[in-house]
């Protein structure tokens, strides 16, 4: 019985859930209040002087005032002012005695939740560029602070992601309710998700627990997801808490923790109070590379405020450059954790900004500042040490003794104990503890909460990564290998220098085989062959090359550019520079100012710059959310290794994951990593080599395909000509589209959906004639697509089908040649032109010309439907009859199509008979209502009808109100005021109460603020620009129109 639950249904369960959660529900339309203000000022008003008691009036109006009157900006900056207003206070000034004062009017009373007020509403309508009602709202204290779209669970064609469009159409349309959102939210029951008015489709997230017991389903049922989210208590935390800005150059981006952050946080905040009283190890927060561990520094920090009193917190590193991209994000931040973060120079610096202050204060610094020193630094006790990457072996605590010189060396550890021996220490890594490692132990403490790679991929923080090994491309000899072997063995990071030492010899003989000319000149073939070919049409085409060393890099930059001179913008090398450096490489290095250019544009998806040759430089801390591709040339190990290849591990569109390209033969180091991660981790991604997960799995969906499409002959797709082609895929759909393929069609898409994401992730290990076949079936998955599972709402467009299947052709098969599925369909074409439908009737594929006409017809019905509902439940009775004759086997296509055909005359036809009788559109709504019952027009004259047509349109659009249709009292007069005047007209009474039914149901599909009269019909061309391309999900900020 899915088929009958509804989105109303859907609303209503989800407001008794907020019900049972101790909201109080509020029905929008039985409320007397401002159209044009998205405010509900009665609780606003009375829940400022309930927080406020103390307040003078003038204070209370001053703050009202405030909320209600935002400076001419963005948005996304009125939005962020709001955001300061709710978590600390309005300021506001006022006079008591004469003598003027300032103070703050909080807006939410944090530490008696009770105090506030917590509405549900629905059917809350407000007038701005347009009226628009969404779905439900959440009312904290009268401000609309939570906005839900919710989309019909037992409707195919929409889903959550139809509910974000709309959230965005909300936001241009009624821009004045998302100054106060802080958070959004889109369901349709399978999937319920979160984000802020800044997040892409890609950073909507799931809550899927309700207590922070991590639940290991996919999909979180949606009550866990409200209940976890929207407790009273815990959306106060949130907003308070876990909602900030990052302020990047000239773009604001509001963030909203995950649930994973969230209840980490927490842990991790309850876990240092506990340490400051007893032995001062806070713990480790582990949380995978890529699933937002600085933000969650982030959020410790501004939470830890509060719950320690104010401490001094200095966070930690053992590196500058993550010194300074941990120091970047907690600046963007600032405002939020209300003071600036400062950079320590020296240890005496260190020493001076803990010296003066007692508390409060962020401060940055690394390791290499705490030198050996009888003094400590600061013997406070309300200091937290936050190390970042706290897996890092010199967190070592012994001593060890140098051999040649007998001298004692104190481990980093120890020293840094030392200098601040009564401050609580946190570590926070992105990679976990080895087995071995037990100084961090000793220093930090057990982990505090854990985040793995396989619920990170579940919840869709980040993207599993593949690999892919091409030693064998490279002609390395047996002697080469164990060398490369060696280096593995002597990379751990507490080496002794002695051991460094005797490894340098090697290493030079290392750098002469791996930089060899022969040897690079087969690694950027190779390279390039792979990228071309694989690669560079895969989402934005951003790519690393990871190099052994400077002079390698520059080599594989010099040869990148001898072979494809016009890559001067494709490709950049990024690496440290050093004086030693010849002049040449300075103008390619470039300085500091220059590197940070280079990191926006490859952080810029519209950027030429595709492929970056780096070091060690952006190997860690550093995000490019679409890199999906990374050619490894340099041996690495551990936490090293996982670092740098979660640089493709980040979201973005519909990435299926990143791919490690390896030249070294990092296989077995890999393996070795992993034995520290989970025991799921171990089972998921232990060996993740596409030779033995991505291809056989290609080869599997493959074969499912092919048998799905068993007895058709698609031969020709890999041998004809273009025109041959586009039969071969407009056959396959007309086979697979057939009434009783049903089920094969269902399973196909989905197979084939997965054959497609195998191929992005192992294409080059497939052979050409099986990627041009995989093609095909693509082709043909995403034409069924488009033809049958985008509802009545949506357009169809058969010229973006052609361009959106080219795109993919050109892709697989490499062909220049223009593929056109609809051969004949002009530039533009109109479902009511007689030479398209003569077109459509003359197709050789019936099936598919029965799906299209459907699809086309059914489009026009709804829109029709908006302007006359009598005509327009004619038509969908035609349309639902000849598809359940054509269905059960009572039509044959060809009749079908006939009568899809006639039906597409007949509204054609339609939509001149206004112009015949001098009616406006809506006129003729209401005439049709009026005429339904066929012995009126026995009755009357139609110059009588057409005159009680006029009087009726008039009457009704002078007594129409806002939101009349939402209210019984208001639909009761409107009622009577139909009845009235048929009444004077004499209308008979036996047609009467269906009459007054019909022209109601007409009434309500108005829209508030579209005149009667002035409603034109859709006219439904299709116009195609070749040179158009598919829009992506934006990943950015869409900018919004600024209101005056």
């Amino acid at each position: 019985m899915s088929g009958f639950y509804t989105e109303a249904d859907y609303e209503n369960s989800i407001i008794e859930l907020f019900q049972n959660m101790g909201y109080r529900h509020v029905y929008g339309p039985d409320i007397e209040r401002d159209f044009y203000s998205p405010l509900y000022e009665d609780e606003l008003t009375a829940a400022l002087y309930k927080i406020n008691p103390l307040m003078p009036e003038e204070a209370i109006n001053d703050a009202l005032f405030k909320l209600t009157n935002f400076e001419n900006a963005e948005l996304v900056q009125k939005n962020a002012v709001f955001m300061d207003y709710i978590q600390h206070g309005v300021e506001v000034r006022y006079f008591v005695d004469n003598e003027e004062r300032s103070g703050l009017v909080y807006v939410v009373d944090y530490k008696n939740p009770e105090n506030n007020s917590f509405i549900v509403a629905n059917q809350w309508t407000f007038i701005e560029n347009s009226n628009k009602r969404p779905d439900v709202l959440l009312f904290l204290n009268g401000l609309p602070v939570v906005l839900m779209e919710l989309k019909s669970p037992s409707r195919q064609e929409t889903d959550a992601s139809e509910a974000y469009a709309q959230i965005r159409n909300y936001m241009h349309e009624i821009p004045s309710m998302f100054i106060y959102n802080c958070i959004c939210v889109m369901s349709d029951h399978l999937t319920s998700k979160a984000g802020t008015i800044t997040s892409g489709e890609d950073r909507f997230m799931e809550w899927k627990t309700k207590d922070g017991n991590k639940e290991n389903t996919q999909y979180a049922q949606f009550d866990t997801f409200f209940e976890g989210m929207f407790e009273k208590e815990r959306l106060l935390d949130i907003i308070k808490n876990f909602i900030c800005f990052s302020n990047e150059a000239l773009k604001q981006y509001k963030i909203l923790a995950a649930y994973h952050q969230y209840f980490a946080v927490k842990k991790a905040v309850v876990s240092t109070k506990r340490a400051t009283e007893t032995d001062g190890k806070g713990g480790v927060f582990w949380h995978t590379q890529g699933s937002g561990k600085s933000l969650s520094m982030v959020f410790y920090a501004h939470l830890l405020q509060e719950a320690l009193d104010s401490p001094t917190v200095v966070v930690l590193t053992d590196r500058n450059d993550l010194d300074n991209q941990l120091y970047g994000q907690f600046a963007k931040c600032k405002d939020f954790l209300r003071q600036e973060p400062m950079h320590a120079e020296s240890r005496e610096h260190l020493k001076s900004l803990l010296d003066g202050r007692q508390a409060n204060g962020i401060i940055f610094t690394t390791m290499q500042k705490f030198e050996e020193s009888h003094e400590p630094l600061s013997e406070r006790k309300n200091i937290v040490v936050m190390a970042d990457e706290a897996h890092r072996g010199q967190y070592g605590l012994k001593e060890k003794v140098d051999a040649k010189t007998g001298k004692i060396k104190v481990g980093t550890a120890r020293i840094i104990r030392n200098s601040l021996p009564n401050a609580t220490y946190i570590g926070f890594t992105g990679t976990p503890i080895s087995m071995k490692d037990r100084s961090t132990r000793e220093v930090f403490g057990d982990y505090i909460d854990v985040y793995d790679m396989t619920q990170a991929v579940e919840d869709g923080a980040t993207r599993p990564v593949y690999y892919e090994s091409r030693v064998i491309k490279l002609k390395l000899d047996e002697e080469t290998l164990k060398l490369i072997d060696a280096e593995y063995d002597i990379m751990a990071n507490n080496a002794d220098p002695d051991v460094i030492q005797k490894s340098k010899r090697k290493l030079g003989q290392m750098e002469a085989i791996l930089g060899n000319e022969q040897t690079i000149d087969s690694l950027v073939d190779d390279i390039l062959d792979h990228y071309e070919n694989y690669r560079a049409n895969l989402l934005t085409g951003k790519a690393m090359i990871v190099a052994y060393s400077r002079s390698i890099a520059m080599k594989i930059y010099k040869r990148i550019l001898k072979l494809r001179p016009s890559w001067g913008e494709k490709v950049a090398v990024v690496m440290t520079e050093s004086n030693k450096d010849p002049e040449e490489w300075r103008e390619i290095i470039g300085n500091k100012r220059q590197k940070e250019e280079l990191a926006k544009k490859f952080k810029d998806n519209n950027s030429p710059l595709k492929i970056a040759i780096v070091v060690d430089m952006w190997l860690t801390g550093f995000d490019v959310p679409s890199l999906a591709t990374m050619y490894v040339y340099k041996p690495m190990k551990g936490h090293n290794l996982m670092q740098a290849i979660a640089r493709v591990n980040r979201v973005f569109a519909d990435k299926e994951g990143g791919l490690v390209v390896d030249y070294v033969g990092i296989a077995g180091a890999l393996k070795e990593a992993m034995n520290d991660y989970t025991v799921r981790d171990k089972k998921n991604y232990g060996d993740t080599d596409v030779a033995k997960v991505a291809y056989p799995k290609f080869l599997e969906k493959l074969s499912i395909c092919r048998d799905a499409f068993h007895g058709y002959d698609y031969s020709k797709f890999t041998t004809g000509t273009d025109l041959e082609r586009s039969k071969a895929i407009s056959g396959a759909v007309n086979f697979i589209v057939a009434v009783d393929k049903e089920r094969e069609r269902e399973d196909f898409l989905k197979e084939a959906l997965m054959l497609r994401q195998a191929l992005s992730l192992c294409a080059s290990l497939v052979e050409e004639p099986l990627r041009i076949e995989a093609a095909f079936f693509e082709s043909v998955r995403v034409l069924i697509m488009r033809l049958m599972n985008q509802g009545a709402g949506k357009k169809i467009s058969l010229p973006e089908m052609n361009a959106r299947i080219n795109e993919l052709l050109k892709q697989s098969v490499k062909s220049e040649g223009v593929i056109n599925l609809f051969s004949d369909v002009s530039e533009e074409f109109s479902i009511f032109d007689p030479k398209f439908l003569e077109e459509i009737s003359k197709m050789k594929e019936k099936n598919l010309a029965v799906e299209l006409l459907k699809k086309l017809i059914a489009e026009q019905v709804q829109i029709y439907r908006r302007t006359n509902v009598v005509k327009s439940e004619k038509f969908s009775e035609i349309i639902q009859s000849a598809m359940n004759r054509y269905l059960n086997g009572m039509l044959t296509n060809e009749e079908v199509i006939q009568e899809l055909l006639n039906l597409a005359r007949q509204i054609a036809a339609a939509r001149k008979e206004g112009d015949q009788l001098g009616l406006t559109a809506d006129e003729l709504a209401f005439y049709d209502a009026l005429t339904k019952p066929q012995a009126i027009k026995d009755f009357y004259e139609n110059e009588e009808l057409i005159a009680i047509t006029k009087e009726l349109a008039d009457t009704l659009r002078k007594n129409r109100t806002i939101d009349w249709q939402k209210r019984d009292s208001a639909r009761a007069k409107m009622r009577m005021m139909i009845k009235r005047l048929l009444k004077k007209h004499r209308y008979p009474p036996e047609g009467m109460d269906d009459a007054v039914q019909t022209v109601m149901t007409q009434c309500e599909l108005w829209t508030d603020t579209s005149d009667m009269g002035q409603y034109e019909y859709e006219t439904f061309s299709y116009s195609f620009r070749p040179e158009q391309k598919m829009s992506m999900v934006a990943e950015k900020t869409v900018p919004y129109g600024k209101k005056n």
